[in-house]
């Protein structure tokens, strides 16, 4: 729990940050005056008291542009909205999620070339390419791209039927028509799915495909109404 005063030409300004009960202790102290509160569900102590800061700096600067009408005071309130200590940028935090979420797409399954699936499938060695973008213009199968290069899904492929994609396979991606990219694809088949039971798509797209299709319009029914 921090406290800071702000002393300047009015009364003193209070604020205090840290846990519900911490605060609400503090505050039983206090005698007269008017009270703001803010309630940070999903921050940190640091990113709490960085913003506690802040908004002391404001409320001070604000009862002098009320009282002054100064347009220095005015530029000076726009400065404080950064405090000297940022909180790590949202931005940075998503990126960092979804290298992860990639990672663990890439690990969790085989991803092969265009020339390696002609390989295993007996396709032409000397435009392997031609094939698998027919496949995917068809929307037999999906991509996910990485330096440049298409790699395809190896549980999209039917050893049963020499390793051509499933025919279910076309049907669930049917379901989601435009509204996932290769990547998103790669997620929804590789993560668990209440809809399944807590099983993964990828999991049942041999034995149950019905069931998987199933799960991907309910999916795309959500993406839809979302």
């Amino acid at each position: 729990m921090n406290a800071i005063e702000c002393e300047a030409d009015f009364a003193p300004i209070l604020t205090f940050a840290g846990g519900l009960k911490e605060v609400r202790d503090q505050l039983g102290s206090v005698k007269s005056g008017q009270v703001l509160s803010f309630v940070l569900r999903e921050s940190s102590e640091g990113e709490a008291k960085a913003i506690e800061q802040v908004i002391a700096q404001i409320i001070r600067l604000t009862q002098n542009t009320l009282t002054t009408r100064s347009s220095e005071t005015l530029s000076s309130l726009v400065e404080t909205l950064l405090p000297k200590e940022m909180p790590p940028p949202t931005l940075l935090k998503e990126a960092r999620m979804m290298l992860r979420a990639k990672e663990a797409v890439l690990k969790g399954a085989d991803w092969l070339t265009a020339a390696q699936v002609a390989s295993i499938a007996g396709l032409s060695q000397k435009n392997p390419s031609a094939q698998l973008h027919k496949w995917k213009r068809d929307g037999a199968i999906f991509a996910i791209r990485r330096n440049g290069v298409d790699y395809f899904p190896g549980y999209a492929l039917d050893p049963a039927n020499e390793y051509r994609p499933y025919r279910s396979f076309k049907k669930v991606l049917e379901q989601f028509g435009e509204s996932k990219d290769g990547w998103g694809l790669a997620y929804w088949f590789q993560s668990v799915n209440s809809f399944l039971s807590g099983k993964r798509p990828i999991d049942l797209l041999a034995k149950n495909p019905d069931a998987v299709i199933a799960a991907a319009a309910d999916e795309a029914m959500g993406v839809l109404h979302a």
